[in-house]
């Protein structure tokens, strides 16, 4: 099996993964599926993948970071997107020191994964934007990023804002992502 063509998608959403997968595969990749990092764990045993596409929050709360952390760490050339629909420049940030290559927000197609694996390497050319973060998007990220630190406990997410649990629940509620 060659390792270049090999990738593993974490995600666990179960026909989003079967529909990803079948468009790798037309594309000649062969590709492993895992809804948790312990399913990634058990498919990394004699196997090393080149590519890994990895959703931030899979089943039982699992955050993908670690997921990411994982795939690293077994491999560090390796080629990690992470996919995500509770996309924040906390996460992002995150997911780059701990090894992925790419941040990418859903919704995502193959072509934008695919191109993700292509662009590993940096870009300085890059343009800045000309609108500054507006304060719904910077509590939006705070939000999140006290999401991702509490294991996405919304109780706890609260406790932490300083806000009544209900509230954030409707906050959360109008900014409904997948």
């Amino acid at each position: 099996m060659e390792t270049e063509r090999l990738l593993l998608i974490a995600e666990d959403d179960a026909s989003f993964a079967r529909t990803l997968s079948r468009s790798f595969e037309r594309r000649g990749y062969t590709v492993l599926l895992a809804a948790d990092l312990a399913a990634v764990s058990t498919l990394l045993q004699g196997r090393s993948p080149g590519y890994a596409v990895v959703d931030l929050k899979l089943a039982g709360g699992t955050s993908g970071l670690a997921c990411v952390q994982a795939l690293h760490a077994h491999d560090p050339d390796m080629l990690i997107v992470v996919l995500t629909g509770y996309a924040s420049i906390a996460t992002a940030v995150e997911a780059i020191k701990l090894g992925a290559c790419h941040y990418l927000a859903k919704p995502s197609n193959t072509d934008d994964i695919e191109a993700a694996f292509s662009r590993a390497e940096g870009n300085a050319a890059i343009g800045l934007t000309e609108r500054p973060t507006s304060i719904k998007t910077l509590e939006w990220e705070r939000i999140h990023e006290t999401l991702a630190d509490t294991g996405f406990n919304i109780s706890e997410t609260a406790r932490r804002l300083g806000m009544h649990r209900r509230t954030l629940a409707r906050k959360l509620e109008k900014q409904r992502v997948k």
